[in-house]
């Protein structure tokens, strides 16, 4: 498998004099998707997990339900292509649809998902909010080493369960969806916790594994609100180790003992 990271060198320019700095730079290739021999798209991702994002992709896309179906999976020597077999035939869309951010994600047109959140999901405290942010601060390995890359998390509630790292925002949450089938976990609860923002696409594939809460150190969308308010998703964006913004459903998040008053759209309409 290739390397997550090339060596680069630059010329750092201030004022005064300017200096050959040696780094790493993080990679972004081609990797594309073969399914029972056809091949259906290419990612532009960065090399790592590639296994995990390919069955999450298909799980994300809901073209598959569990890890029953997929009889194997193989990245070629190359590291160019993931090669999917299924004990099931496939029909590849007729049409994908280029999604927003930094190496935009796919997604089928045909796509339509109402998810299923739990009516309660969780209560978790403000405090506990934060410490999951610097968790996932300090579990960004990559972006450490060379910067330029996303992470994304889904934790219990406690702690970090699954980490995923990619140059594109939609493969971590790929990764992850295809890490929690790999590996089989079991959560009873789930938090959604990323660098990248909240598109519509990142909500409907953290609302894929059920998770009730999503937290963003970014922003969302506008139309990621609206669905976080439908599926009953309490959605956080701005978040830091000291602070953060909730869109939708506060009421999961506890003050003092107290839930925050609940918040859905109608409120600012």
């Amino acid at each position: 498998m290739k390397s997550p990271n090339k060596p680069v060198k630059y010329e750092q320019v201030n004022t005064e004099y300017t200096e050959i700095i040696d780094a790493e730079i993080i990679v972004e290739m081609p990797v594309s998707l073969t399914v029972n021999g056809n091949v259906w798209l290419t990612f532009m991702c960065t090399p790592v997990d590639l296994e995990a994002m390919a069955i999450g992709f298909l799980f994300n896309e809901g073209m598959i339900k569990d890890l029953e179906e997929i009889a194997s999976v193989h990245v070629c020597t190359s590291g160019d292509n993931i090669d999917v077999w299924l004990y099931k035939s496939l029909q590849k869309p007729e049409k994908w649809r280029r999604t927003s951010g930094c190496s935009g994600g796919i997604t089928s047109v045909e796509n339509q998902f109402v998810p299923t959140i739990p009516e309660n999901g969780l209560a978790i405290s403000a405090a506990k909010v934060n410490k999951m942010v610097g968790e996932l601060f300090e579990a960004q390995v990559l972006y450490r080493a060379s910067g330029g890359v996303h992470t994304s998390a889904l934790s219990d509630g406690d702690s970090i369960r699954i980490m995923a790292e990619d140059i594109g925002r939609h493969n971590t949450l790929d990764k992850i969806a295809g890490k929690f089938l790999l590996e089989k976990i079991e959560l009873s609860r789930k938090i959604m916790i990323t660098t990248g923002r909240i598109s519509s696409e990142m909500l409907q594939k953290s609302a894929r594994l059920g998770a009730s809460i999503v937290i963003s150190r970014t922003s969302p969308s506008s139309m990621s609100i609206e669905m976080a308010d439908l599926w009953g998703i309490t959605l956080i964006g701005y978040a830091r180790r000291n602070r953060f913004n909730v869109y939708t459903h506060a009421n999961r998040i506890v003050i003092a003992h107290k839930s925050i008053e609940n918040t859905r759209i109608s409120d600012f309409a």
